[in-house]
C-alpha cells in the first residue's frame, strides 16, 4: 500500500466565515465550488479538477488574538500556473503576499494568507520573471 497524493484538507471556520473563506479560495486561489454531502453542519467543498481538495467546516469559532497562527499547520501548497496573472490579481485585490525562488530550480513560490490566517503556498514552475 502506498500513499498516492493529497486528497483534501479541512478548515474549521466560524459559520459566518464560510462565504468569505470560500470566496478567497475560489476568486484568489482559483478553486471552484462543488457538490458536498448533506452533513448536519454548514460547510462548502472546493474543487481542483475533480477532487474536493479544501473542505470548509462551519464548526469553528471566530479567529482572534487567542488563536495564534495556524497551530501545528505551517502551510498548504498548491501547484499552479500563470505566475504573472496571479501577481496582477493579488496586486489588484490588495492582498499582501511574498515570493521566493527555490534555489537551483525554476520554481517560483508565492505565499499568501487566507481569511483565517492559513499560509497558502502557490508553486509555479516558471522563472521569477514569468
Amino acid at each position: 500500500m502506498t500513499v498516492l497524493d493529497l486528497n483534501h484538507y479541512s478548515l474549521a471556520v466560524a459559520p459566518e466565515a464560510i462565504e468569505e473563506t470560500a470566496r478567497f479560495y475560489t476568486e484568489v486561489i482559483g478553486l471552484r465550488d462543488g457538490p458536498r454531502p448533506n452533513f448536519a453542519f454548514p460547510g462548502r467543498w472546493l474543487y481542483c479538477g475533480d477532487t474536493a481538495v479544501v473542505h470548509l467546516l462551519g464548526t469553528g469559532g471566530p479567529k482572534g488574538p487567542e488563536v495564534p497562527g495556524t497551530g501545528q499547520l505551517d502551510h498548504i501548497a498548491f501547484r499552479a500556473s500563470g505566475l504573472a496573472a496571479m501577481r496582477a490579481k493579488l496586486e489588484n485585490l490588495g492582498i499582501a503576499h511574498r515570493e521566493r525562488t527555490v534555489p537551483g530550480r525554476d520554481l517560483q513560490q508565492v505565499f499568501v494568507r487566507d481569511p483565517a490566517g492559513i499560509l497558502i503556498e502557490l508553486n509555479y514552475a516558471e522563472p521569477a520573471t514569468g
